[in-house]
């Protein structure tokens, strides 16, 4: 229960702060080209708020609502979530969205977005400046494979270079997601450079499989827990476990489901000692552990940053994160894409189980990211719509029909709400057949 807790007051604070950053862009914006914002709320409050003021002298009401779904800002003049009609049947005014032109317009609606990419660079900044920028190099590290990329040709022990000539630097997701999606990788292979073609549905069935590509530490024991199961079985320092009951354990991840999934009993080992390989069975408690503690031969670059420095590095962190997220978000329309997809209760186990500020930070950059792409989506309801629409009238030198506007938010509006109910809903079902 604790954990929960935990995890959630991450999930709540962080969108909180991510969701008044991105309204903040919009109404700092809307202030600069003098549009009246009658509202900014934390969270929706449909029929009533928690909690809300209104300074004197000020044209704004600010409060909270109760519906944690996001946020709102209210733009005199605007067709947006509050569909309110009686004050765009009135005539326009000169304080009012619709009377600015097109070009003012648009940088109101992509106002939030910017504010979202900002965070997430000035956050990653922070990030390099305090504690580094740690990584694993992807051109200097040997691999370890799921059994989907063996079937493609790569082998336990590979070193990514290049995925379809592009040069590999890292092992994280944005590299990773480039070599799943490339036809060609060249790759050091007991010293030498080969060029290895990938099957032409190699990214289909990575997906179908949903398993990890690669991890780059092995399963190598580097100690043994005095009396514990594995050093009764006669386990030593050194071994490295090839196989729990069959199953090909090399990479150290793929070894811990295993044990996952036999706590409480026996399993058959496949080990690599030196040259031989060994048989053993050893005993798996009920954590799913036997007592040993994994080699940990590949380590992490940390390169160090002053103030002035980091923000470049911050910036290319965050221009890595935005690349990778824009790079997988067409699986989004695929079935794979569709079945995968969570509500917060997945968000929400990203964040680690205990308090860590570095982590919780790096986790809302990310989420900045997310946040922002998603509202560039050409959906009705969202910024991108909004600027879709404004983008045709720039184009064609007409606004489109007002009736027609109202109609598409609303359409948006109703795919939202059933993205979200069926995105927590998977959650809900996910919870109760694990």
């Amino acid at each position: 229960m604790e954990t929960i807790l935990i995890k959630a007051a991450q999930l709540v604070l962080s969108l909180s702060i991510l969701v008044i950053v991105h309204e903040f862009g919009h109404f700092i914006l809307s202030k600069l080209f003098k549009v009246r914002v009658e509202k900014f709320y934390l969270f929706f409050n449909p029929w009533f708020s928690l909690c809300k003021f209104k300074p004197d002298n000020s044209e704004t009401e600010y409060g909270i609502g109760w519906l944690p779904l996001g946020g709102y800002v209210k733009i005199s003049g605007m067709i947006d979530e509050s569909m309110d009609k009686e004050a765009l049947a009135q005539p326009p005014q000169p304080w009012e969205f619709r009377t600015k032109p097109a070009w003012q317009r648009l940088l109101i609606m992509v106002g939030g977005v910017i504010m979202n990419f900002i965070l997430a660079f000035v956050i990653y900044s922070a990030l390099v400046m305090n504690w580094g920028d740690n990584y694993i190099p992807i051109d200097k590290t040997p691999l370890y494979f799921s059994e989907v990329a063996h079937r493609a040709g790569l082998e336990d022990g590979d070193i990514l270079l290049a995925a379809d000539g592009k040069r590999l630097t890292r092992y994280d997701d944005l590299d990773l997601f480039r070599v799943i999606s490339a036809e060609n990788v060249t790759l050091l292979r007991g010293g030498q450079e080969k060029n290895i073609r990938l099957p032409e549905n190699f990214e289909k069935q990575f997906l179908s499989a949903k398993m990890p590509l690669a991890h780059f530490q092995n399963a190598q024991i580097d100690r043994l827990i005095a009396g514990g199961n594995a050093e009764k079985a006669g386990l030593k320092a050194g071994d490295e476990i090839l196989s729990v009951n069959g199953v090909n354990t090399v990479a150290f991840p793929a070894l811990v489901n295993a044990l996952s999934e036999n706590k409480g009993s026996e399993v058959l080992m496949e080990l690599l000692r030196g040259e031989e390989k060994i048989e053993v069975t050893v005993s798996v408690d009920e954590a799913g552990k036997i007592g040993i503690y994994p080699s940990s031969k590949n380590t992490y670059v940390s390169d160090k940053y002053n103030f002035f420095q980091s923000f470049p590095a911050g910036i290319s962190l965050g221009v890595r994160k935005i690349s990778f997220y824009v790079l997988q978000l067409r699986l989004f329309f695929t079935r794979t894409g569709i079945e995968s997809l969570g509500g917060f209760g997945t968000i929400g186990n990203l964040f680690p189980a205990q308090w860590s500020w570095p982590d919780f930070w790096n986790m809302a950059a990310f989420l900045s990211i997310i946040l922002g792409v998603m509202n560039l989506l050409p959906i009705p309801a969202l910024d991108g719509g909004h600027v879709m629409f404004l983008l045709y009238e720039v184009a064609s030198g007409r606004k489109p029909n007002d009736k027609f506007v109202e109609y598409a938010q609303i359409a948006g509006m109703a795919f939202l709400l059933l993205l979200l109910v069926y995105a927590n809903g998977n959650d809900i079902i996910r919870f109760f057949v694990k």
